[in-house]
C-alpha cells in the first residue's frame, strides 16, 4: 500500500505561485492515477487535477490555464504547479491515489493549506 505525504502550501496574494509536491512510499507511484483535489470549510472535496499512469492529465475547468499537474517517477512524486492564484482557490489540497476507475483511495493524508489573501 502507498502512503502519501503533502507539502508545499503557504500564504500568497492573488496572481502568485505555489509548487505542491506528493511524496509516495510503500510503493512505486508509477503503478497508480494520481489526482489532487482540495476542500473548504462546508464543502464537499472536488478533483481539481489527475494523471494518469501514461501521463494523461486532466484538469477543472475553474484551474485551467493555470495550474498543471505532473509526476516524476524516479522521485517518486507527484507535483501541482500553480499559478496566477485566485482567492477562490483558497482551501487544503490532498493527492491520493484511485483505487479504481474515478475513486480515490478512502485513506487521506493531512493535506496542505493553500490561503491566496491581500
Amino acid at each position: 500500500q502507498v502512503q502519501l505525504v503533502e507539502s508545499g502550501g503557504g500564504l500568497v496574494q492573488p496572481g502568485g505561485s505555489l509548487r505542491l509536491s506528493c511524496v509516495a512510499s510503500g510503493s512505486s507511484l508509477s503503478f497508480y492515477v494520481v489526482g489532487w483535489y482540495r476542500q473548504t470549510p462546508g464543502k464537499q472535496r472536488e478533483l481539481v487535477a489527475r494523471i494518469t499512469i501514461g501521463g494523461s492529465t486532466n484538469l477543472a475547468d475553474s484551474v485551467k490555464g493555470r495550474f498543471t499537474i505532473s509526476r516524476d517517477n524516479v522521485k517518486n512524486t507527484v507535483y501541482l504547479q500553480m499559478n496566477s492564484l485566485k482567492p477562490e482557490d483558497t482551501a487544503v489540497y490532498y493527492c491520493n491515489t484511485e483505487q479504481t476507475l474515478g475513486v480515490p483511495s478512502p485513506y487521506w493524508g493531512q493535506g496542505t493549506q493553500v490561503t491566496v489573501s491581500s
